[in-house]
């Protein structure tokens, strides 16, 4: 039946199921729907912050035990416990994270690797979710992740002692004007850090390194003149203090590359309920020991040697990342 004039005219000035009422009825939805996906994140957000706090309070009290109990068994033993609490805490996350269908990851290259290795873990940076995405995988999978800290941090209140409880390594570097007015402490730094890194011979560890020193973007890499198309350069400071205090302890390097097919996402976003898929491939690589025993601050020639391996590392994860970026992927779900 052909509508009568009248009746389109009722239409299109609003009546009930009419085209003006269909709009006026999806605006009237927004708002709710901006609600109720505020209301997720509060409650994602919430359930990661709780998980935290349970967690931080057991070991917050055992560094306080092994702060006062300087027995080296007594603190192997208690550090085997904190780093249990640690993957306790991630794991938990990841159940939070998994079970509210905020993150799915897809990973290939994690059959070979051991929790009881000794692993540099490199990896390229976009997002805060990164962290996430790398506990959630490694997780178990190799020993608890560390990142070096610089050693003034150590007395940052509460923190401090959960780092230092949790065996971050810790690294003191002596600025170059320092070392102009005081030459005589050139490479003090770096040998006072291997020193206080003795201590991981006993105990298998992996420490990450974002070499890239911040996260990516298209903005960042145009005004850093980045030679490559989804990496900024990256910066050989931080990995030569990690291979110069700790080389001879590792095993491998795990090259770790993250690719977001649905794009990069952010934290909030994640908890309200953005589909975060990303994608992780993990290279296992050996470590030439030259890269181990050198100076990387007084030795130019070492400094280029650096430079050429992480460049050649940075240029084949350039193009993984452009071979990642399809939607169609293989590898190992989480479950």
């Amino acid at each position: 039946m052909v509508p009568s004039g009248s009746d389109r005219v009722n239409r299109c000035a609003g009546t009930p199921g009419g085209y003006n009422g269909r709009r006026v009825s999806r605006s009237r939805n927004k708002p709710l729907k901006a609600f109720l996906r505020n209301l997720r994140g509060i409650a994602i957000f919430s359930a990661l912050t709780a998980n935290t706090l349970f967690w931080f309070t057991p070991l917050f009290l055992l560094a306080i035990v092994k702060l006062l109990l300087p027995v080296p068994a007594v603190r192997r033993g208690l550090t085997r416990v904190l780093m249990a609490i640690g993957e306790n805490w991630v794991a938990v996350n990841q159940r939070i994270l998994a079970g509210s269908g905020a993150m799915r990851w897809r990973a290939d290259g994690i059959d070979t690797l051991r929790p009881d290795g000794w692993y540099l873990v490199v990896a390229n940076h976009q997002t805060w979710v990164d962290i996430l995405v790398l506990q959630s995988v490694l997780n178990r999978r190799i020993p608890f992740l560390k990142f070096f800290i610089k050693q003034e941090l150590v007395w940052f209140p509460v923190l401090g002692v959960a780092w230092w409880a949790l065996d971050m390594p810790f690294m003191k570097r002596h600025s170059p004007s320092y070392l102009a007015k005081h030459p005589d402490k050139k490479g003090k730094d770096l040998e006072a850090t291997r020193k206080a890194c003795e201590k991981f011979r006993q105990t298998p560890t992996s420490v990450i390194n974002f070499v890239e020193g911040t996260r990516f973007s298209e903005a960042k890499r145009v005004a850093r003149q980045s030679p490559f198309r989804y990496l900024l350069k990256p910066r050989a400071g931080g990995i030569a203090v990690a291979l110069g205090s700790m080389g001879e302890l590792f095993d491998h390097v795990l090259d770790v590359t993250i690719v977001y097919p649905d794009g990069v996402p952010r934290f909030w976003g994640m908890c309200c309920g953005d589909r975060v898929v990303p994608v992780v491939d993990v290279v296992v690589r050996d470590i030439d020991p030259a890269l181990c025993r050198g100076d990387y601050e007084g030795d130019r020639e070492f400094r280029r040697t650096v430079h050429a391996w992480l460049g050649d590392l940075w240029r084949e994860k350039d193009a993984r990342i452009e071979a990642l970026r399809p939607d169609s992927r293989s590898g190992v779900p989480v479950t």
